[in-house]
C-alpha cells in the first residue's frame, strides 16, 4: 500500500424534479395549511419528477453535470456508488443502469442503502478507496425519487418528501484539502421510527429527538477527529429535513445562519440527494470558496447518521 491520498471533491452536479409542488396543493386535499407547513418544517415548495422521469434518469442528469465540472473523462471512472432507497426497480442497480449512458464503461457499480444519510455514506466509501491508491476517481450520487413511496393521503408526511438527484466526482486533492474526518452511525433499536413497506411511515417525535441530538454531536466530533473547532467552520451543510432539526445544529456550532445552507423551503427533503444539491446551490451561489471548512450533516431511517469534514478545493 503507498502512502495515503487526499480524496476531495473534484466537480458536481444537480437535478431536481421537474413539477413544483406549492404547500397550496396539500390544503386543498389535506386537513393542513401553508402557514402550518412552513412553521414546523421550512418547506415552501418542493419538486415532484413526472412518471416518465424514474430514479436512474435523475442520477444521469446529476452524474453528466459532475463528470463534466470535474474535467475528469468518464472512462477515467474507476467506480460509481449510488445512494437511493427509491430505486427504478430491486435490480439492476442505478449505479449499473447508468454506467452505461455515462460512457463510464471501465467503472465497477453498486448501490448504497442508508437512506438520508446516504450521500455521506458514500463519500466516506470513496474516500477510503481512493486514499488506500485501490481507485483513483469515483463518482457518488444520491438520489430519490420519494414522491412514488409517500402516502399522499397521509399529513404527517406528504407534504415532507421532494425528487432530486446530487452528484459529486471524487478524486485525490492536494495537501490539506478534500475529506479530513468523517463518522458514520447506525442505532438499529430505532429501524421502525422511519420504514417503508408500500409508503414512508414515520413517527416524527421520536425522529425529531434522535436528529436534533445527533445532528449536532456528529457535527462536532467530526471538527473534533480533524483537530479543529467549531470557530474553524465556514459552512454547515445539514440533510434538509426539517427548518427546526437543522437550525438545532447550527446552534450547536454557534454558527451564524448565513453559513448555513437552507434549501428545504423550496426542495423538501429528498433523502440521499438533498445535501449535493444544497451544496450545489452554495458553490453556484459563491457561499462555499476554496479551502473553507464545510461540514456535512445528516440522518435517516435506519436510524444511520453521518457526518464529513472537508477542506474545499482541488
Amino acid at each position: 500500500m503507498g502512502k495515503e491520498i487526499n480524496a476531495g471533491i473534484l466537480g458536481m452536479g444537480s437535478f431536481v424534479g421537474d413539477r413544483i409542488i406549492a404547500n397550496a396543493e396539500f390544503e386543498k386535499v389535506l386537513d393542513t395549511t401553508d402557514e402550518w407547513i412552513k412553521t414546523r418544517t421550512g418547506i415552501e415548495e418542493r419538486r415532484f419528477a413526472s412518471e416518465e422521469i424514474n430514479t436512474s434518469h435523475m442520477a444521469y442528469a446529476a452524474a453528466k453535470e459532475a463528470i463534466e465540472n470535474s474535467g475528469v473523462a468518464p472512462e477515467e471512472i474507476d467506480l460509481i456508488l449510488v445512494a437511493t432507497v427509491t430505486p427504478d426497480m430491486p435490480f439492476p442497480s442505478v449505479s449499473a443502469m447508468i454506467q452505461d449512458q455515462l460512457g463510464a464503461k471501465n467503472a465497477a457499480a453498486m448501490d448504497i442503502s442508508a437512506a438520508c444519510a446516504g450521500f455521506i455514506y458514500g463519500l466516506v466509501t470513496a474516500q477510503q478507496f481512493i486514499k488506500t491508491e485501490a481507485y483513483k476517481h469515483i463518482l457518488v450520487v444520491g438520489v430519490e425519487k420519494l414522491s412514488k413511496v409517500t402516502d399522499m393521503s397521509d399529513r404527517n408526511t406528504a407534504v415532507l418528501f421532494g425528487d432530486g438527484a446530487g452528484a459529486a466526482v471524487l478524486g485525490p486533492v492536494s495537501e490539506g484539502r478534500g475529506i479530513l474526518s468523517f463518522e458514520l452511525g447506525a442505532d438499529g433499536s430505532g429501524a421502525m421510527h422511519i420504514h417503508q413497506k408500500e409508503f414512508i411511515h414515520m413517527n416524527g417525535r421520536e425522529v425529531f429527538k434522535f436528529a436534533v441530538r445527533q445532528m449536532g454531536e456528529s457535527s462536532l466530533r467530526v471538527l473534533d477527529k480533524a483537530g479543529l473547532t467549531k470557530e474553524d467552520v465556514d459552512f454547515l451543510v445539514p440533510h434538509q429535513a426539517n427548518i427546526r432539526i437543522m437550525e438545532a445544529s447550527r446552534e450547536r456550532l454557534e454558527l451564524p445562519i448565513e453559513k448555513m445552507s437552507v434549501t428545504v423551503n423550496k426542495y423538501g427533503n429528498t433523502s440521499s440527494s438533498s445535501i449535493p444539491i444544497a451544496l450545489v446551490e452554495e458553490l453556484k451561489a459563491g457561499k462555499i470558496k476554496d479551502d473553507n471548512l464545510v461540514v456535512l450533516v445528516g440522518f435517516g431511517a435506519g436510524l444511520v447518521w453521518g457526518a464529513v469534514a472537508i477542506r474545499w478545493g482541488r
